[in-house]
């Protein structure tokens, strides 16, 4: 199975990291918040039903580490690139983001211009 495949479903935040910091306010929802992955696009919801966030993804995982591009389609990075590395192993998924015209990040932590987010599967694809 490729990751495209792994990667569908739903599933839940249990880590976020910004900018150096470990669980700061997240308008996206933060712990709890749930993301759909269908095909290569993606919604958060809040628990509630809430969508606080929408888009779609490219990612390569021939790359060392894994490379995933998210482009948000609302809020405030709408249309961006926002260029990532990401790691997918069994039930968790953990990606790093930079923001836009910032090289992509080499390493599974933060500093400004970083976002973390970790989650693990809520159910299979």
């Amino acid at each position: 199975m490729d990751d495209l495949q792994r990667l569908q479903g739903t599933w839940t935040q249990t880590r976020f990291e910004e900018n150096g910091v470990i669980d700061p306010p997240d308008v996206h929802g933060g712990n709890g918040a749930i993301t759909t992955i269908e095909g290569d696009t993606f919604a958060v919801h809040l628990p509630t039903g809430e969508l606080l966030l929408a888009g779609r993804f490219i990612f390569d995982p021939t790359t060392t580490p894994r490379s995933i591009t998210w482009i948000d389609s609302m809020g405030d990075d709408t249309g961006k690139l926002l260029p990532a590395i990401y790691e997918l192993d069994g039930d968790s998924f953990v990606f790093v983001a930079a923001d836009e015209g910032m090289p992509r990040p080499v390493e599974f932590v933060t500093s400004p211009g970083l976002t973390l987010r970790g989650f693990v599967r809520r159910n299979a694809p």
